[in-house]
């Protein structure tokens, strides 16, 4: 049995269970409220959202209905409920319900993600070196 590979973010949630999909939804449309001059596609199988090609946000649906929002600077945000994930700046939060969402804290935390930003797009040009990206 294939697997089947989500296009459009649209199709991305709508592949989930429904308790995953509302996250999914939720944080759709959050993201496209507070960063309204980012662009957005599925980049390595999960909903990534761009600034000027650099990647800002994302999130995925991991195992155990868990939905991983991560911002890939998010390790210069200076917030603890932004854990640390690989080994570049990126941090991020697991939701496993809508209710854990703090609209405040994530507003913020996507205002962040426009001042804030490490400059991915360039990293592998760069051999690995990440830069601060002059906003």
């Amino acid at each position: 049995m294939s697997k089947t590979i989500a296009t459009t973010i649209t199709e991305y949630n709508k592949l989930q269970s429904k308790n995953i999909q509302q996250i999914c939804d939720f944080l759709e449309e959050q993201i496209h409220k507070n960063l309204k001059k980012s662009e957005s596609k599925i980049w390595h199988g999960s909903p990534v959202w761009f600034i000027e090609g650099n990647p800002i946000v994302a999130y995925s649906v991991r195992k155990g209905d868990k939905v991983s929002l991560m911002f890939f600077s998010g390790q210069s945000f200076e917030e603890e409920d932004l854990k640390p994930e690989g080994k570049f700046k990126a941090a991020e939060i697991l939701y496993t319900d809508l209710r854990e969402i703090k609209v405040a804290r994530l507003k913020r935390w996507l205002t962040k993600a426009k001042d804030i930003q490490w400059d991915y797009k360039n990293i592998v040009k760069r051999k690995g070196l990440l830069k601060k990206v002059a906003v």
